[in-house]
């Protein structure tokens, strides 16, 4: 059995060293994440014009990006069909959740309150957003 330092390194990570690692989108490839969240399974096509009426992007672009994710296991293709049909294979909300755990792992070193705090100071905070936060607050105290 061999424990080389790769299996060291998962583990630190919070990864088990069979396990393989989690592929984290690119910026265009979460704009793609974001049609089909949105949307649902999609064709190049729709995807391509949702992000078009954000910025323009070449077709090519989308579809090379898409058969990129899609080899990445980041999406899943339908070729059932004559037009292929794109899905992504986790929901929104599990990705988010990686990315920000990456996020504040590499950037406040897994302290929670440093970022909590970060963006209470950086962006004007509503009563009511702050009265959102208490009620989260108790509930996590409760539990």
């Amino acid at each position: 059995m061999k424990t080389g330092r790769t299996d060291q390194k998962a583990e630190k990570a919070g990864q088990k060293a069979d396990q393989p690692k989690k592929t984290e989108p690119t910026k265009a490839e979460l704009e793609i994440l974001q049609v089909l969240w949105t949307w649902g399974p999609s064709t190049v096509r729709f995807v391509n014009d949702k992000l078009n009426e954000q910025r323009e992007v070449n077709y090519t672009s989308t579809l090379k990006t898409m058969q990129i994710m899609a080899d990445k296991g980041i999406l899943r293709r339908d070729e059932t069909e004559m037009k292929h049909v794109y899905y992504a294979v986790e929901g929104e909300q599990k990705t988010q959740e990686h990315l920000l755990d990456r996020f504040i792992d590499s950037v406040y070193q897994g302290a929670t309150d440093k970022l909590v705090m970060q963006l209470l100071g950086n962006k004007k905070t509503s009563k009511e957003d702050l009265a959102r936060i208490r009620e989260i607050l108790d509930g996590l105290e409760k539990k």
